[in-house]
């Protein structure tokens, strides 16, 4: 994300696909400009959340940041 209109949607895909078990099933989509929606396998719910909501707390915070450098304000949704 050196550039100011980085691809945030590139961005969660590459931490999510670091977490998980099984990174083929990582599906990354951009709705409505603003919310990116993170899926992953049935399994890997629980590390993409981690313990009391820590490691989904750390990628919205990523997307705070790179939000405030393109101007945005971005939300992310974990679909089950």
């Amino acid at each position: 994300m050196t550039e100011p209109s980085g691809d945030v949607r590139a961005l969660i895909e590459r931490v999510a696909k670091s977490i998980v078990d099984a990174p083929n099933e990582v599906f990354v989509d951009q709705v409505e400009g603003d919310v990116i929606e993170l899926e992953v396998a049935e399994g890997d719910v629980g590390k993409v959340i981690g313990r009391q909501g820590r490691t989904v707390r750390a990628m919205r915070a990523l997307l705070n940041a790179a939000g405030v450098r393109a101007h945005k304000r971005y939300t992310l949704e974990i679909i089950e």
